[in-house]
């Protein structure tokens, strides 16, 4: 299906560009949602009035999106979530649970559709992600999730968790060392008696 932009969508075009979309989704998204108009003589006509309108209407999405950035860059998005002992989540985060964390944390309000997740987060850690505040204005920020404020704090300072076989693994890893320091201090003691 042919349609008139009537903001600017990332992925697919400026303000006032002609572009062929599945009809599926200009009839349950674009067009709903007042982001394009159906493509006819009339309607270009149409556009070409209102072109200064929606500009203008556009500038000021952007600039209200440009105002929030420092709100959302400061923004401290910690969940604390239930895991299993390999550091997995019981469910997961989703782009919806970032979305109204940040209007919890910042006063940002946000479509969960703006937040560039990819998939959603299934373990504990620190993650990398992106809010679109407005297709020109994308600000990184840092979301992270453990069992307890004191997991937080030490994703925080950079350090990692380990879970469940790790764990393990690292646990015998100390015996080992422990048991060969034994070792070399009695062959030390053994050596020294023999002198």
């Amino acid at each position: 299906m042919k349609v008139i932009l009537t903001e600017k969508i990332t992925n697919l075009g400026n303000i006032g560009d002609t572009v062929e979309v599945k009809t599926g989704f200009a009839r349950n998204y674009l067009l709903p949602n007042g982001k394009a108009m159906r493509w006819t003589r009339e309607n270009m006509a149409l556009f070409e009035a209102k072109k200064a309108e929606l500009q203008a209407r556009q500038d000021a999405a952007k600039k209200n999106a440009e105002s929030n950035v420092e709100a959302v860059k400061n923004a401290k998005l910690y969940m604390i979530r239930q895991a299993g002992d390999t550091g997995q989540l019981y469910g997961s985060v989703s782009t919806r649970d970032i979305a109204r964390m940040l209007k919890d944390v910042a006063g940002v309000n946000i479509e969960s559709a703006q937040v560039l997740l990819g998939s959603p987060i299934k373990s504990i850690g620190a993650f990398d992600t992106k809010i679109a505040l407005h297709p020109d204005v994308i600000v990184p920020v840092k979301v992270y999730v453990a069992q307890t404020q004191d997991e937080i704090e030490a994703l925080v300072a950079g350090k990692v968790l380990t879970f469940g076989t790790k764990k393990v693994e690292e646990e015998i890893a100390e015996e080992e060392k422990a048991e060969e320091k034994k070792e070399e201090k009695s062959e030390e003691k053994k050596s020294e008696e023999s002198k």
